[in-house]
């Protein structure tokens, strides 16, 4: 997953010892003033005179000899150094942030020219990989505020500390909104209406169903509603999920008004006492108007307590502009991503939840109805950082 953002983050974070020289990344390092014996008034006396007994203020301010300590085993420079690298990576593990277990008081400070060097690679490579530009400028400025000027221990290199950097700047993308849909659906009144919206091929009705069989998995009782009349083929595709998994399916015949077919489906729900409602949606181009004028129409009949945006993460950016068509239309309150274990690049993932504002609720990486996963911060980074 995430093939192409790993390896050219990988690239980057590998060309210090290649490209980059420590003293014009660090400036040259500061020299420690060398101690002297501090000046006497008194002229020197020659070596053959006698030593003279010290007078009695001269006894009072020699310092009174200390027992000698134990000398400790002396480590080298290069032991010195792994030893501090690995308590620092200890302290890392426990750390919420990373940067913080290296920045200091003292040690290396890096210069503006060579964070720049290293962030403008940054930059390219992020906008390469489907990152959108506003998520990369955030990403690339957050780095730069948080490194510039400050200083490091000499135990990291410069690309460990800006891909820790990065780390975090992406932590705080993807921990915008935090949304957990199954807690969410157990404090709700029944029926629970939630309404899925996308374009057609992101995989809408499998995500649809995907999310019944972990309702009912739950202990919840659900209602399928087919409003996508406009193809015969998704009411189809639809009956055969839900007779799979033993849910109710509330259907019409091709062409019939959507909002009637949400509508009985919510009033069935109310009569049967059931849980929740799913009801999926046509998925016609986001620039058609039609679609958008049968969306507003569903949500003012059904009143869904939940609308999700299903997109698919191979689309890069172009599923960020159809969440925001969709959002500007009904108003999305979080998303799905599907196919995200084909996703190469993994720019979507890292898009969309931070240029339309709303959180990613679950990320879909197969066929199976149990390939449905709540969505992660950490899960997300560790497959587009780590090897």
């Amino acid at each position: 997953m995430f093939d192409s953002l790993k390896s050219k983050l990988k690239g980057l974070f590998s060309k210090a010892d290649k490209k980059l020289d420590k003293e014009e990344i660090f400036g040259k390092e500061e020299e420690t003033p060398k101690t002297t014996p501090a000046p006497t008034d008194k002229p020197i006396q020659d070596s053959t005179e006698a030593p003279k007994a010290p007078t009695q203020t001269q006894q009072e301010t020699v310092p009174q000899t200390e027992p000698v300590k134990e000398e400790q085993p002396k480590l080298s420079r290069k032991e010195m150094l792994k030893l501090q690298k690995q308590q620092k990576a200890e302290k890392a593990q426990a750390a919420p942030h990373q940067t913080d277990t290296v920045v200091s008081d003292s040690g290396k400070k890096i210069k503006e020219s060579a964070l720049d060097e290293i962030l403008d690679e940054l930059y390219f490579t992020l906008l390469e990989a489907d990152v959108a530009l506003p998520v990369a400028d955030k990403i690339k400025e957050g780095v730069k505020e948080n490194l510039l000027g400050r200083k490091y221990d000499r135990s990291y290199s410069l690309e460990e500390v800006v891909e820790m950097a990065v780390k975090d700047a992406v932590r705080d993308v993807l921990e915008i909104n935090e949304f957990d849909f199954d807690q969410w659906i157990s404090e709700q009144k029944r029926p629970t209406v939630v309404m899925f919206v996308g374009i057609n091929g992101t995989g809408k009705t499998t995500a649809i169903a995907k999310i019944a069989n972990r309702l009912q998995n739950n202990g919840k009782t659900v209602v399928m509603a087919a409003c996508d009349t406009f193809r015969a083929g998704a009411i189809e595709q639809l009956t055969i999920h839900a007779e799979k998994l033993g849910c109710k399916i509330v259907k019409q015949g091709q062409d019939a008004d959507p909002a009637a077919v949400a509508f009985d489906a919510v009033e069935h729900a109310k009569s049967k006492l059931k849980d929740v409602v799913l009801v999926d949606t046509a998925g016609r181009m986001q620039t058609n108007s039609n679609l958008i004028e049968e969306m507003k129409k569903i949500v003012r009949v059904a009143k869904p307590d939940l609308k999700v945006f299903v997109g698919d993460s191979l689309a890069g950016n172009n599923a960020i502009e159809q969440a925001k068509v969709f959002d500007d239309a009904v108003g999305i309150d979080c998303v799905i991503l599907t196919k995200i274990d084909t996703d190469a690049k993994g720019g979507a993932a890292l898009s969309i939840a931070h240029t339309i504002g709303k959180p990613i609720a679950f990320v879909c990486n197969g066929q199976e109805y149990k390939d449905i996963v709540k969505f992660d911060t950490e899960w997300m980074i560790s497959r587009m950082f780590d090897e």
